[in-house]
C-alpha cells in the first residue's frame, strides 16, 4: 500500500477518484506541529530553536497517520507547492517520526494528468523553503510575543502588535490623515452644448484652449473667472476646425495572480480577500462534476506569477479557434512578464485547469459564489490569449473666437477580447461632420468642481498597496486584513472602506515613536525580500533571525523602562451602583466602556449607550440605542433587552410611516425607508 498524504480533506477525496487501490489517501487537516500557544517557544540564545508540539485539536489525526504509515510500503507527501505546503510536508515527517524513504510530489492544478505526472517525478522536500516559512513563523512570533505584552503595560490590556499587522494600520492610518490634512481647490469646468443644422443629436465640446493656450484641469479657479470666459463667447460662432480619426487598440488584462483576483472580486462582487480565497480553494481542491466525479476546476490560488504552460496556452488557442473562430485567434501565445523579482516563474497564473470547461456547463454544480467566481477566472483567462479590441476615436476640434473646445467620440470596430470579458468603456457615437462646418449652439454650461481628498482604503485598494510596497505575500493578504479588523484597530465606514479606530492611533503613535521598524514600509519589505532570498537558497536564515532580534530586543528593553504608562481614563459624574464612587470611562480594545475606578477590589463596568432618541415601537418603554456586534458591525437594538429583543439594522429616525405608522429608518445611502417589510412603503420614500 502507498499512502499519499495531502492537508485537506476535499483534496484527499479529488486525489481518490484519480488514484487505483494501491494507494491509499489520507488528510493532515492542515499543520500538524506549531509553536505552543500560552508561551514564546523559541530558544533566543540557542540558535533561535523552535519548541513546536502537536496542538489537542490535531492529536487525533496525527495518531491516525502513524499508524497508516506503519503499514505503507511507501509514504509519499502532496501538500501545496508553496512555502506553507512545504512546511506542512516537513512537519508530518517529525510528527510521524517517519524513518524510511519517502517521496515529495507537487502540482499546480488536482486534475488527473497532472497527479499522474507528478507520481512519475517525485522529490525530496525543499528545505530552503521549509527555513523560510520557518523564518517567518518565528520573526512573527518574536514581534507578537514580545511587543504584545509591552502595549498591555503601557496601553491597556488585550492590544497586539505583529510585524506586517502593524504596517499595515499605519498605511490606513496615514491615508485618514491626508484626509484630514486635505484642503479641497475649486475649479470650473466650461462645455458647450451644440447640435448640427436641423439634427437632433446634442454634442459635448469641452473648452481645452484660451489663446492657443491649454488650459489645466484646475486653471479656471474661480465663479468670475468661468462668467468672464461665458460672457467673451457671446455671439460667437461655433466653427469645425479640426478632425483627427485615430484607430487604437486595447489589450487585454494578464490571466490572474493572488493579488488581482482578489482587487478584481472585491470591486465586481464586493467579495472580501479571505472570501475570494475560500472560494478559490474549494475550486483548486475539485468540485464533483456529476457521474465524471470530482476534479480540480483552477490552477493553485496562491501566485505572484503571470506564467502559463505551454500546454495550457496549446488547449487555450484550440479552444478559441474552435468556439470564436480564426479571428480572435492570435498568431503566437501571449506572454505576460512577471513583474516581482521573486515570483516563482515554475508557478503559474490563476487558469482554468480546462480551457474547454465553460462556465455555464458547470454552473449547476456550483453555488452562486464559487459559480461566479470561476466564471470571472475563466473568462480572463480566455480573453488574456485572444486579439486585442479594435476602436476608432475621434476627436473634434471647435473654434468659438479666441477659444477651441474638442468633442471626443469612439467605436468598437473590432471587438477582440471584448466579446468575453468585458471592461469598462463606453461608446460615443458621432455624426459625420466636415471641416469648417458651423455648429449650432444650444446652450454653455459652467460647473464648479472641487478637488477631492485620496479615498480610503477597501479591500481592493488596500491589497494594491500592501502588494506595491512588498508588504506580505499573496497568501497573507486575507489573513492581514482579517486580523487588523479583529483586533479592533480598524473598522469599515458605510462604503466598506477602512476607517482606523482610536485605539488604532493610539497604538500606532506610541510604535511610530518607540518602534519605527515595525512600522516602517520600507524595512518591513526589506524582511520580506530576506526571506525570498531564504526560500531561493541565497540567505540563511539564522543569520537575518540574529539581525532583526538583537537591536529588536535591546530596544524592547529600554522601552520598558523609559516609557510610561498612557492615561486614557476620563473622569464622569455617573455613579457606580456597587460601591458609589464615580465611574470613569476607558478605553479598551474594541472601544470607550464605564469602569469603576475601585478595580480590582469593584470590576463592575458598563457599556456606553448612544440613544438615537427612538422610542422602541414593540415594548414602547425602551428606547432604541446603537450597539456593536462581535465583529463591530452597527445595528440598534432596545434598550430593555434581553426583556425586549426588537432590533434593526437600519438607522432609527424619529418620524412615523404615513402608510403603515412604522417608524422610518435611514439607509447606508442616507436614503429614508419604512422599517416594516410588509409596507408599501419599504422601498426608498
Amino acid at each position: 500500500m502507498k499512502l499519499i498524504i495531502v492537508e485537506s480533506p476535499t483534496k484527499s477525496k479529488t486525489l481518490t477518484g484519480f488514484l487505483d487501490k494501491e494507494y491509499k489517501i489520507l488528510s493532515s487537516y492542515g499543520h500538524v506541529r506549531d509553536l505552543p500557544i500560552r508561551k514564546l517557544g523559541i530558544d533566543v540564545d540557542h540558535d533561535f530553536e523552535p519548541e513546536y508540539v502537536i496542538p489537542t485539536k490535531a492529536k487525533k489525526v496525527v495518531k491516525e497517520l502513524k499508524a497508516a504509515a506503519k503499514k505503507a510500503d511507501l509514504i509519499i507527501l502532496a501538500t501545496d507547492k508553496d512555502r506553507e505546503g512545504e512546511a506542512i510536508a516537513w512537519h508530518i515527517i517529525h510528527a510521524l517520526k517517519i524513518d524510511k524513504d519517502y517521496q515529495r510530489i507537487a502540482f499546480h492544478e488536482i486534475t488527473r494528468k497532472a497527479v499522474e505526472k507528478a507520481l512519475k517525478n517525485p522529490g525530496k522536500i525543499d528545505m530552503n523553503l521549509v527555513n523560510a516559512q520557518q523564518a517567518r513563523r518565528i520573526l512573527d512570533r518574536l514581534v507578537g510575543y514580545k511587543l504584545s505584552p509591552f502595549l498591555w503595560k503601557k496601553v491597556v490590556k488585550g492590544l497586539s502588535a505583529g510585524r506586517v499587522q502593524s504596517v499595515t494600520v499605519k498605511l490606513i492610518i496615514d491615508r485618514e490623515k491626508e484626509i484630514k490634512a486635505f484642503k479641497p481647490d475649486e475649479y470650473w469646468g466650461i462645455e458647450a452644448i451644440l447640435k448640427q443644422n436641423k439634427e437632433k443629436t446634442e454634442l459635448i465640446a469641452k473648452l481645452i484652449k484660451e489663446d492657443k493656450k491649454t488650459i489645466p484641469k484646475l486653471g479656471i479657479k474661480t465663479k468670475e473667472k468661468a462668467n468672464e470666459i461665458l460672457k467673451s463667447l457671446a455671439g460667437a460662432k461655433y466653427q469645425v476646425v479640426n478632425i483627427e480619426k485615430k484607430e487604437t487598440k486595447k489589450n487585454p488584462g494578464p490571466p490572474f495572480k493572488t493579488s488581482t483576483l482578489q482587487q478584481v472580486a472585491a470591486s465586481k462582487f464586493r467579495f472580501s480577500a479571505k472570501q475570494t480565497m475560500r472560494l478559490a480553494q474549494q475550486l483548486y481542491e475539485g468540485t464533483k462534476l456529476g457521474e465524471k466525479g470530482s476534479t480540480g476546476l483552477i490552477t493553485y490560488h496562491r501566485t505572484d506569477s503571470l506564467n502559463l504552460s505551454a500546454e495550457a496556452l496549446k488547449d487555450t488557442h484550440q479552444f478559441i479557434k474552435e468556439e470564436f473562430g480564426e479571428k480572435y485567434l492570435l498568431d503566437k501565445p501571449r506572454v505576460y512578464k512577471t513583474k516581482s523579482k521573486v515570483a516563482q516563474e515554475a508557478h503559474e497564473a490563476i487558469r482554468p485547469t480546462k480551457a474547454s470547461r465553460h462556465p455555464d456547463q458547470i454552473k449547476k454544480y456550483l453555488d452562486e459564489k464559487q459559480y461566479k467566481l470561476y466564471n470571472l477566472i475563466w473568462r480572463r483567462f480566455i480573453a488574456s490569449q485572444m486579439k486585442p479590441a479594435i476602436l476608432d476615436a475621434t476627436a473634434i476640434d471647435v473654434s468659438a473666437k479666441n477659444y477651441l473646445f474638442r468633442i471626443n467620440g469612439s467605436t468598437i470596430k473590432f471587438d477582440g477580447f471584448l466579446k468575453i470579458y468585458s471592461v469598462k468603456m463606453e461608446e460615443v457615437i458621432l455624426p459625420v461632420l466636415t471641416e469648417k462646418e458651423i455648429l449650432e449652439l444650444i446652450k454653455l454650461v459652467s460647473e464648479q468642481h472641487f478637488t477631492k481628498p485620496p479615498a480610503r482604503y477597501n479591500e481592493a485598494s488596500l491589497v494594491k498597496i500592501l502588494e506595491k510596497h512588498d508588504i506580505g505575500r499573496p497568501s497573507t493578504y486575507a489573513s492581514i486584513i482579517s486580523t487588523i479588523q479583529n483586533r479592533g484597530y480598524t473598522e469599515k465606514d458605510e462604503q466598506k472602506r477602512f476607517i482606523p479606530t482610536e485605539i488604532g492611533f493610539i497604538v500606532n503613535d506610541l510604535l511610530e515613536k518607540h518602534f519605527p521598524e515595525i512600522v516602517d514600509v520600507k524595512f518591513t519589505a526589506y524582511l520580506e525580500k530576506d526571506l525570498d532570498k531564504v526560500a531561493h537558497g541565497k540567505q540563511n536564515w539564522l543569520k537575518l533571525l540574529k539581525d532583526f532580534y538583537q537591536p529588536f530586543q535591546e530596544n524592547l528593553d529600554k522601552k520598558y523602562k523609559n516609557v510610561e504608562k498612557k492615561k486614557l481614563e476620563e473622569p464622569t459624574d455617573k455613579i457606580c451602583p456597587l460601591c458609589g464612587k464615580n465611574m470613569v470611562i476607558k478605553l479598551g480594545r474594541f472601544g470607550k466602556f464605564y469602569a469603576c475606578p475601585g478595580f480590582p477590589e469593584c470590576k463592575h463596568t458598563e457599556p456606553i449607550i448612544h440613544s438615537t432618541g427612538v422610542k422602541c415601537p414593540e415594548c414602547k418603554k425602551g428606547d432604541l440605542i446603537e450597539r456593536k456586534t462581535k465583529k463591530g458591525k452597527i445595528f440598534y437594538s432596545c434598550s430593555k433587552y434581553p426583556k425586549c429583543k426588537f432590533a434593526l439594522w437600519d438607522k432609527p429616525i424619529n418620524k412615523k410611516c404615513s402608510k403603515c405608522g412604522s417608524i422610518l429608518v435611514e439607509t447606508k445611502n442616507n436614503k429614508t425607508k419604512c422599517s416594516n417589510k410588509e409596507c408599501p412603503n419599504k422601498n426608498n420614500v
